[in-house]
């Protein structure tokens, strides 16, 4: 087990370096956010630096330490995304080559600002369906050519590089924080804040988020040792790891006071809010900190709250699958196979008698089969309000409609929709 712990010295030479390649990110009031927790909801936005997420911190602090010999040679990384971004940025910056391994599952946009970023100083290569696939495939290669491996967070040069969001946060209010939310995917981030804040405002809460399909680090620290998990939902592919990393696990557990698992739908649903509320675009793993805040009410109610904003490198061709989930979650999209009469007027019955007025069909598939008296339909239907589905449920028993529901049969949901 490492004794690692990130020293106040170090995260301040980490500032040091880093000043030659980013400016501080802004520590902003969110007054929507303010009100609706009866708090004073500060965002740090780590969305807004030239790569769009944190990972260039910890991902220049590592590169720029290293020795000319290393540097010649080149280096290795793997990265869902925002690290390889910042291994980009910084393989053009120090003029070292590099080599960056990323899922084949990795959405087109982060993969094509990687390319940008590292211009001729970086190759991408797309292998296996997680990270961790790629994390195999990149150990490999430095196993045979002996290059430097930049890993994305369980480094101690990573963890010093993110804790400057802590140095920064520091700098940029008098207030005394109550409690700062922050993201976990690897760890590297959370270790890092954590580490800084619990050295010099160990009163602070640190609470870290995570997706509820990818639970690594608090089935980890509840576990006692680090555990692997065997399946995940990859959604927020910028924080669903399937095993943390040995050095943040192990500060984790001396600087986290709580980790809150937000559900992906809930998620979404903070997403979108962001965009239309406060013209904020974010990915799922930048959502993440903000989402949390419903699960911690009335514990931040008056208090001075900080939520990392750890990234935007968001694919624009994701919105649709943002918003199905967003309405499944909040209760809005119900899917059912409905079995219809084969006569006509079956449909312009169901349209008449069962949907409410508001209600919308957003989603119907219908073959009409011969020698049958019914013919299933798959229908989606979107609610105005949540309270309205029980009426629509009675509506269709009571005009013989039958139906299975199919939100609650993930298994056929997911092979159907």
């Amino acid at each position: 087990m490492t004794t690692y712990f990130p020293r106040i010295e170090e995260i301040i030479a980490a500032k040091s370096t880093l000043n030659d390649v980013i400016e501080n990110t802004p520590l902003m009031e969110n007054r929507q956010l303010s009100l609706k927790f009866d708090s004073n909801i500060m965002l740090k936005r780590e969305d807004l630096h030239v790569v769009r997420s944190y990972k260039i911190r910890g991902a220049y602090n590592k590169m720029k330490s290293l020795s000319e010999n290393q540097s010649k040679a080149g280096i290795v990384c793997a990265s869902a995304g925002n690290h390889a971004q910042g291994v980009a940025y910084s393989c053009h910056k120090l003029g070292i080559h590099g080599v960056i391994y990323m899922p084949t599952t990795t959405p087109k946009q982060k993969v094509n600002q990687v390319r940008m970023f590292g211009q001729d100083f970086a190759k991408v290569v797309l292998t296996g369906d997680t990270f961790d696939d790629a994390y195999k495939s990149a150990m490999a290669e430095c196993t045979q050519s002996g290059k430097t491996f930049i890993h994305p967070f369980d480094d101690a040069k990573i963890i010093e590089g993110q804790a400057t969001v802590g140095l920064e946060i520091d700098m940029q209010t008098d207030k005394p924080i109550d409690y700062i939310f922050a993201p976990i995917g690897g760890g590297g981030l959370i270790s890092g804040l954590g580490s800084y804040m619990k050295q010099i405002h160990p009163e602070t809460k640190i609470i870290g988020v995570e997706p509820a399909g990818a639970p690594a680090m608090k089935d980890s620290i509840a576990a006692g040792e680090l555990v692997t998990l065997e399946n995940i939902d990859k959604f927020v592919d910028g924080a669903a790891v399937q095993r943390v990393g040995e050095i943040t696990f192990d500060i984790c557990k001396k600087v986290v006071d709580d980790i809150v698992l937000v559900p992906e739908g809930k998620i979404c649903t903070k997403i979108l809010e962001l965009y239309n509320y406060d013209a904020i675009v974010v990915e799922p793993a930048g959502a993440l900190s903000i989402a949390a805040l419903k699960f911690y009410e009335k514990e931040i109610k008056g208090k001075n709250v900080i939520c990392i904003v750890s990234g935007s490198n968001n694919d624009i061709t994701r919105t649709e699958e943002i918003k199905e989930r967003s309405l499944l979650y909040e209760g809005l999209k119900h899917y059912f196979i409905v079995r219809f009469p084969q006569r006509s007027g079956a449909l312009r019955d169901f349209v008449d008698r069962v949907l409410g007025p508001t209600d919308d069909i957003t989603h119907f598939e219908y073959r009409k089969k011969t020698s049958r008296e019914r013919g299933p339909a798959l229908i989606g239907i979107e609610l105005q309000h949540k309270d309205d589905f029980e009426g629509l449920q009675e509506r269709m028993l009571e005009n013989g409609f039958v139906a299975e529901y199919l939100n609650e049969r993930p298994d056929l949901f997911q092979y159907l929709i």
